[in-house]
């Protein structure tokens, strides 16, 4: 199993929105590509929450069986058109992949 975990800070301000409206479109457009590709087990988009410690807005916590369904859920144009807002709207992205 392949784990892939993203996660992103956010500008102040960008494409016309706050930081909190911003993630919580990203939230959004993460949750819309659940199940989009054979070997997806797992994907969770958080916002970050007021009163639990958060040193980035977003996170994407994901599982695949293999790095073939990792590799196809990256490729797919569904997730390849949210790379232009996300672009826009990050200050920062940290990820990591790991085989379990």
């Amino acid at each position: 199993m392949i784990k892939h975990i993203v996660m992103w800070k956010l500008k102040d301000h960008a494409e016309g929105a706050d930081r909190a409206a911003n993630a919580q479109k990203m939230k959004e457009l993460l949750d819309a590509c659940q199940g989009i590709v054979p070997g997806m087990l797992k994907l969770e988009a958080v916002v970050a929450q007021p009163g639990l410690e958060a040193t980035y807005d977003v996170i994407l916590y994901s599982e695949f069986t293999d790095k073939a369904a990792l590799d196809g859920y990256l490729e797919h144009p569904q997730h390849q058109a949210l790379k232009p807002f996300f672009g826009a709207v990050r200050d920062a992205r940290q990820c990591m992949d790991y085989e379990i």
